[in-house]
């Protein structure tokens, strides 16, 4: 089977469960995706071997595959975790980064900031996803690379919400995380670790409590009919 056509099979799945179009926690049908895809069952089985590698997906003997949850454990060590992830790995960055690696990083702003601008919370999100990886592969270290690889899946699952304002506060929010960012590149440009920390923190908290509306949405409205129009009601 054609490497390209497993390629884009597995950056396709990638971007379905980033945006969750394929939500946290689904089996994933074999045979659907097969067709889908149009590959064979041994090319999509080491698709989803690689796919669980990566944090994607969970993989149990004598089941099928299922798209790795958001439970509560695995939101509580999320953000427990992503400060610490976030923080040791901006400051290694500004450390151990190349000019040649400014570019990208550069690029890569300016499509997330294109895409917060259209509204598009869904290229954001994958954008800002990039973003910090690109910061993630500059640090240079192996040992906390795929623990950030890992988290930015969640991490980018629940900023959907963060990239879909609905006040004026939160699109200052989203503002405001665009030109944070921009501080972050001129930071590690500039080899200044310390900063680069202290902005990555505050890019963090920015964020984490629209994070964490995702985990405890608003509840629903009370049911506020008296018991005579309950006992009435079709």
């Amino acid at each position: 089977m054609p490497t390209d056509k497993k390629t884009a099979c597995i950056d396709d799945l990638r971007m379905r469960i980033l945006t969750q179009d394929i939500a946290p926690g689904s089996d994933l049908d074999e045979a659907a995706l097969c067709d889908r895809y149009a590959l064979s069952r041994t090319p999509m089985r080491e698709i989803f071997q690689r796919l669980a590698g990566e944090g994607y997906l969970k993989l149990e003997q004598n089941r099928g595959p299922k798209v790795a949850s958001m439970d509560l454990s695995v939101m509580r060590m999320f953000f427990q975790t992503a400060p610490m992830i976030y923080a040791n790995v901006a400051r290694l960055a500004a450390e151990n980064r190349r000019r040649d690696e400014l570019p990208a990083l550069n690029a890569l702003q300016d499509k997330f900031r294109a895409a917060t601008e259209a509204g598009d919370a869904g290229q954001a999100a994958l954008l800002n996803h990039q973003f910090h990886l690109q910061i993630g592969e500059m640090a240079k270290n192996p040992y906390l690379l795929p623990s950030l690889k890992r988290m930015l899946i969640d991490h980018t699952r629940l900023s959907q919400t963060f990239y879909r304002p609905a006040s004026e506060d939160e699109s200052d929010r989203v503002r405001k995380a665009v030109a944070q960012h921009d501080a972050m590149i001129e930071a590690i440009e500039a080899h200044d670790a310390e900063q680069a920390v202290d902005l990555t923190i505050a890019h963090w908290n920015l964020s984490r409590d629209r994070l964490e509306r995702f985990v405890t949405p608003d509840p629903l409205p009370i049911d506020v009919l008296d018991m005579k129009d309950r006992e009435n009601a079709v």
